[in-house]
């Protein structure tokens, strides 16, 4: 019986017709699909402007997190909508052939108003705001946002001039009024115009279905546009503008890009061809252009905002995490636990091992801080969390049984290897939940202190709204030295379980991960 392809998809009017034309190209290419519609946190929060929810992927999320849990098998987006870099396992599975790029303008009576000094535009793209600002700086622009029929309402029951649209979305629902302008000088968004299909990397069955939707000069020309915008490290918190075409006569790939401040006062544009097949370095030219022009310095004057929360990671962060933090919130950080690895002793591993549990990463560490892959005799493994595991996988052996928490990992064993014995691989701080579940079954665990966590608190200032946890022990640590009297953030359930014990208000991330973490920090302190 062939597989069924779940195809996952926003639920506004212009998502669900963009995920039905997919459904119709693989369906007459034989493939069975059915179609899972699923809520994006950009559709949820409707009244604030996107630069200021500081998620990354703010319409995509949720479908990856869908795809992630095995919930649907490939997901559709408006290809301007995706992050430049997509989440661990997931692909750009094809791009279909590029609709019109154009940003339109719809009237709301006529067009005197370009000639006069007090015009009033909506949209809520940065991009589309600090160009019109540019072209008409006597004008004010209004924010806008909602799906396409919301859009247009608000135009119409609200004093405004006009508002900007993408004029792709509205020719695809067939509601581009007979009077809307051409922008034609307006640079649009990366890929805009263009739909784009994810899949997970390890499911072939479904990238090879889609491969065959793919168009390969779209794919080229948003590729283009796509880089520009990852190299000068923007997104929905900087206008940038990037289109990339091919001149069918010279077979050239013509690109135009531009950065501006978000008052639409200072501008850097940037134009280059290349000849098809010699582009590789065309995104990274112009990008480079922008930055020697002056546009790092740009971007940052516009980042100065007014901070109204602050939180704490009891981690040290990345700078690229950071800036997944929305602006309006500052960041502090640290390591409140230390990790030192423990010599195992060889007498240990001597024999094959038939069950080994490992459920960090420092426990994978530590075991491969002693011994090389090849020393190991390890039957099966079980692990907590899609990190540990293919760090397991690279450094020690395949997986036997993978799952997202501790807890639903002794669940499992205790059936699976009912009076068996297992292997535990841990630190010397450590919740007793697995071993204990396990003993109740009739399990032998015989527990290896691979290393240990030392706790080094610090001090966090009384003006934090939130902390961020990331395992049990980081809680403990957190808790020699401040008060529970903040919103506890938590990487997941067994770190949630030990907040709870403390903090009133305790939250846990989708996914087991850093960023997951961060965006609960935003999504909370956006809606407050």
């Amino acid at each position: 019986m062939q597989k069924i392809i779940r195809i996952g998809t926003r639920d506004s009017q212009l998502a669900m017709w963009q995920a039905n034309k997919v459904r119709k190209g693989l369906e007459e290419l034989e493939y069975k699909c059915e179609i899972v519609p699923i809520k994006s946190t950009g559709d949820l929060v409707l009244d604030v402007p996107l630069h200021e929810l500081g998620i990354t992927g703010v319409f995509t999320k949720n479908l990856d997190i869908a795809m992630l849990n095995g919930d649907i098998d490939i997901a559709v987006h408006s290809l301007k909508d995706v992050p430049t870099v997509l989440p661990e396992g997931i692909i750009q599975a094809a791009v279909l052939k590029r609709a019109n790029y154009n940003d339109i303008l719809v009237l709301k009576d006529n067009e005197e108003f370009f000639g006069q000094p007090n015009g009033v535009i909506a949209t809520g793209s940065l991009r589309r705001k600090a160009q019109w600002l540019n072209r008409y700086p006597t004008h004010k622009v209004v924010g806008l946002r909602g799906n396409v029929n919301t859009r247009l309402q608000k135009l119409e029951d609200n004093d405004w001039d006009g508002a900007v649209f993408a004029a792709a979305g509205l020719e695809r629902l067939g509601k581009r009024p007979e009077g809307a302008i051409n922008l034609s000088w307006m640079i649009p968004a990366p890929a805009q115009g263009a739909i784009m299909i994810t899949a997970l990397d390890k499911d072939d069955f479904s990238k090879d279905a889609c491969e065959q939707l793919n168009h390969y000069e779209t794919q080229i020309c948003v590729g283009i546009e796509r880089e520009f915008l990852n190299l000068l490290e923007g997104g929905c918190t900087a206008p940038i503008g990037a289109l990339a075409y091919v001149d069918p006569k010279t077979e050239e790939i013509n690109f135009k890009g531009l950065l501006l401040s978000k008052d639409g006062k200072k501008k850097i544009s940037v134009t280059k061809n290349a000849k098809v097949g010699r582009h590789r370095f065309l995104a990274k030219d112009c990008a480079d252009y922008i930055i020697n022009k002056g546009g790092k310095e740009l971007m940052q004057d516009d980042i100065e905002v007014e901070k109204e929360f602050a939180i704490y990671s009891t981690k040290k962060l990345s700078e690229i995490q950071k800036k997944l933090v929305a602006p309006s919130i500052e960041v502090t950080d640290s390591d409140f636990i230390k990790i030192r690895f423990n010599r195992i002793a060889p007498k240990v591993i001597k024999s094959e091992l038939e069950n080994v549990i490992i459920t960090s990463k420092n426990g994978v560490e530590a075991i491969a801080n002693s011994f090389t892959a090849d020393k190991l005799k390890f039957k099966n493994i079980y692990c907590v969390g899609r990190r540990t595991k293919k760090l397991i996988e690279q450094k020690i052996g395949k997986v036997t049984k993978s799952e997202r928490n501790a807890e639903k990992l002794a669940k499992y064993l205790s059936k699976e290897i009912k009076g068996q014995e297992a292997t535990y691989f841990c630190s010397d701080l450590r919740l007793d939940t697995l071993p204990n579940t396990l003993k109740v079954s009739g399990i032998t665990v015989n527990e290896i202190e691979a290393y240990k966590t030392t706790l080094s608190p610090a001090k966090v200032d009384a003006k934090v709204n939130g902390v961020l946890f990331y395992s049990p022990s980081t809680v403990q640590s957190y808790l020699q030295e401040n008060t529970a009297n903040k919103v506890a953030f938590c990487i997941g359930e067994s770190t949630a379980k030990e907040a709870r014990k403390h903090f009133d208000n305790v939250q846990v991330a989708k996914l087991p991960s850093v960023e997951s973490v961060v965006e609960l920090v935003n999504q909370h302190f956006i809606k407050e």
